[in-house]
């Protein structure tokens, strides 16, 4: 029996009191009646006794305490799935917002979704290619793998989340497709994500979620997590390969912090509520394989850091819960390289299972290794070049800095090009061809014979100097 509470005990921002309830459930949604006829929705966010506080997702503006009429629904926040899904665009609640109409669902899900039983999950392995050299060779992205940007305010995170949905793509022959979803971003910016997909041509494989930075933040606390409910629909019961980028996470976040404050919780670190780490886990966690089944849910969250400090709570939890990060540096963006991908700092700890023979190309992971070693070399020359000039430098340390900046220049600045895997690698063993090959100690003979002397000739045709 649906019961209809009239009245309101108190109201305190976008929160509201119900008193003498029985039988909520906490998430439970509510539908809410107010005097002119209107109606809004809402959510349990805390249950004390027969004392229940919802908070009201359009406001509590214009609602009274003697007359407005709450139903409880007896169900949590649910999404209308459906194959038709693919192609549309939607608010952070999964409601349709292209004007294309309404989804008809095949099934309707609960939003917070169920965890992964370790049991069931498969080890990630097979790569998912982005066209960017510096994270297909260095910081591989592995199907079921999470795997987050940090970026930080006034970068081009947003530019290379556009590239990633571009030209992102699994092996051939299997079905890939992609759910977007923006978390208080701006008009402008949201405007940008839409034209962006529209214009090449891949909306049809794209879910769109938007969430506006002037829409409730109840919301946009909701919004990844339908996200992620309609990734699992494409991945589980479609057999579909996903990727799922979500930014900006910094939003969220900040969204919990102030729908923690409201409720009057104690706040942890930063202001933040102390539950942070196992809320982002409860997201973070819905990426991976499950055994007997054919798709991937695969997670690239994007977040700022808050004054480009990596040892923020947002980051530096989401870095203990996901394998590996891919950092960008605002000293390359300063100076126009794009992406400006900082190289030493990122890493994909799931990289070594999932390239190589079989998967990508023999010489992937010793390329990888040599490339990282020669890098941070040039830090150590560049540091040394600070202090005495570069002019007082050793002939090693000169061609060290030389290969520094051709690699940052071309192989991480490849700017909006999409690569193929062995136009990437191909492009390492040329730019490994400036180093001679006695100083190339992480890669075996025989794989130098493979490729580090044919890459020579290459290399002399792009007018690459070989040492």
């Amino acid at each position: 029996m649906i019961l209809e509470h009239i009245g309101l005990s108190q109201i305190n921002g976008s929160l509201v009191v119900l008193e003498g309830v029985t039988e909520a459930s906490y998430d439970e949604m509510v539908t809410m009646q107010l005097d002119d006829g209107s109606s809004r929705v809402g959510r349990v966010v805390l249950i004390e006794g027969d004392r229940c506080v919802v908070q009201v997702f359009e406001g509590t503006r214009g609602m009274s305490l003697q007359n407005t009429r709450t139903v409880f629904t007896a169900h949590p926040m649910m999404v209308d799935l459906s194959p038709e899904i693919l192609g549309r665009t939607l608010d952070g609640l999964g409601r349709p917002i292209d004007g294309m109409g309404s989804i008809y669902p095949v099934c309707r899900r609960d939003v917070n979704g169920a965890p992964i039983n370790p049991v069931s999950r498969v080890y990630p392995r097979n790569c998912i290619r982005t066209g960017i050299s510096s994270i297909d060779c260095l910081a591989t992205l592995i199907r079921g793998q999470k795997l987050p940007i940090f970026s930080g305010s006034g970068m081009k995170h947003n530019e290379l989340a556009v590239q990633i949905v571009k030209q992102a793509n699994v092996a051939d022959g299997e079905d890939f497709a992609i759910v977007f979803a923006a978390m208080g971003v701006k008009n402008d910016v949201a405007e940008y994500f839409r034209n962006s997909f529209a214009e090449a041509n891949v909306m049809d494989r794209v879910v769109m979620l938007l969430n506006l930075a002037n829409d409730p933040i109840i919301e946009r606390i909701i919004t990844p997590r339908a996200a992620l409910t309609v990734a699992e629909y494409l991945a589980f019961d479609l057999n579909k390969n996903i990727l799922v980028i979500l930014t900006d996470m910094t939003s969220y976040c900040e969204a919990l912090r102030e729908f923690s404050s409201s409720k009057g919780e104690i706040p942890g670190r930063k202001g933040f509520p102390g539950y942070l780490y196992s809320d982002l886990a409860s997201l973070y966690e819905r990426a991976g394989i499950l055994e007997g089944k054919q798709g991937s849910v695969t997670q690239i969250p994007i977040l700022t850091m808050p004054g480009d400090d990596i040892t923020h709570p947002i980051p530096d939890l989401t870095g203990y819960i996901t394998e590996g990060q891919i950092v960008l540096d605002r000293s390359m963006d300063a100076i126009g390289i794009y992406p400006p991908v900082s190289v030493l700092p990122s890493l994909s700890r799931l990289m070594k299972d999932g390239i190589g023979a079989g998967y990508t190309r023999e010489d992937h992971n010793p390329l990888s290794n040599q490339l990282f070693a020669s890098y941070a070399k040039v830090q150590d020359a560049k540091a040394l070049a600070s202090v005495i000039g570069e002019e007082e430098l050793s002939p090693s340390d000169k061609r060290l800095m030389a290969f520094g900046r051709v690699f940052e220049q071309t192989f991480i600045g490849q700017g909006n090009v999409n690569r193929t895997m062995d136009e990437t690698l191909d492009l390492g063993w040329e730019l490994l061809t400036m180093l001679p090959r006695a100083e190339l100690d992480r890669v075996d003979d025989a794989i130098l014979d493979k490729y580090y002397e044919p890459a020579k000739e290459r290399a002399a045709q792009h007018g690459i100097t070989v040492a």
